[in-house]
């Protein structure tokens, strides 16, 4: 074969390769997120009354759902607080990608330090998106500065987990500080993300995109992935359909404080708790086709 008939063919092989590829990547994004959600269920009446696990097959609409990454801040006061997020963050990071990869719309939203991006695209992006007008009022209650959306007790019991504290469970009660500056920059922020910590913003987005799907994950979950202004109860009460991905987050909760369970025990109670009150939860699994993800630290 001379020399141009072999430049030729692997002109025509590379082509090739780019034309798969490109085909790949576009039936990827086509394809629907298929989800196994996990609620909780009232069995028996009066005081036999229990809440057991079930769950159900669910297809969701990659092009009309968002994933929202909750508070994943570069340091955090509490020293194993910081920890975890640091090792969940490598695996979220993937749950991001593979998502973003399959069509879904990927927000940001570190709290209270949006500002870190004022001149970026992505927040140029969510601060742009067209007024929209939400179908309940938005949280006006603050707290840490921002909106937030309180404990609705005609909705949900008391947390089951006890959180007075701070949820500090280092040896020696770390001392409470602003210790955060921007998103831990392992997750990474793509072009077409939006960056956003206001509840209007976000509904904004939502709207605009016609997406009806919510996906929350981040830290922490007795906290701020419940109360934020873009949280699980906002979203809720905003008629979303919204789900938690419960191996992407974790609980700020001290396992000396009632009821004295094993600090991962303790993030599984909450997790109960979403699931019996707002809304179901799936694993990682589901996006990535990859193990759940767990705690180094959990050896239950």
């Amino acid at each position: 074969m001379t020399p141009l008939r072999t430049v030729i063919r692997i002109q025509q092989f590379a082509g090739c390769l780019l034309f798969c590829a490109m085909i790949s990547t576009v039936n990827a994004a086509e394809k629907p997120l298929e989800l196994t959600l996990r609620s909780r269920v009232k069995s028996g009446d009066g005081d036999k009354a229990v809440y057991v696990a079930k769950e159900v097959k669910a297809t969701w609409e990659a092009k009309k759902t968002a994933l929202i990454v909750c508070d994943m801040w570069d340091d955090h006061w509490c020293k194993s607080a910081s920890r975890r997020v640091a090792e969940l963050a490598g695996p979220m990071n993937e749950v991001v990608k593979a998502a973003r990869a399959k069509g879904v719309f990927i927000i940001h939203s570190p709290s209270s330090v949006v500002a870190f991006y004022k001149d970026t695209p992505q927040r140029k992006l969510a601060q742009e998106a067209p007024m929209a007008t939400t179908p309940v009022p938005l949280s006006t209650a603050e707290r840490w500065g921002t909106t937030w959306c309180w404990p609705d007790p005609a909705k949900e019991g008391d947390l089951p987990i006890d959180d007075s504290d701070m949820g500090c469970d280092c040896p020696v009660k770390c001392q409470i500080r602003e210790a955060w500056t921007r998103q831990i920059s392992t997750i990474e922020i793509a072009s077409a993300d939006a960056i956003t910590d206001s509840g209007q913003e976000t509904w904004n987005l939502l709207q605009a995109r016609g997406i009806d799907n919510v996906i929350l994950m981040g830290v922490h979950l007795n906290m701020c992935v419940l109360g934020r202004p873009f949280g699980i109860r906002q979203m809720v009460k905003e008629g979303k359909h919204v789900a938690l991905i419960r191996d992407m987050t974790d609980t700020m909760y001290d396992h000396r404080m009632s009821p004295k369970v094993n600090h991962f025990t303790g993030t599984d109670l909450v997790i109960a708790h979403v699931e019996r009150y707002w809304c179901p939860s799936f694993t990682s699994t589901d996006i990535t086709g990859k193990a759940r993800f767990r705690f180094k630290e959990d050896v239950r």
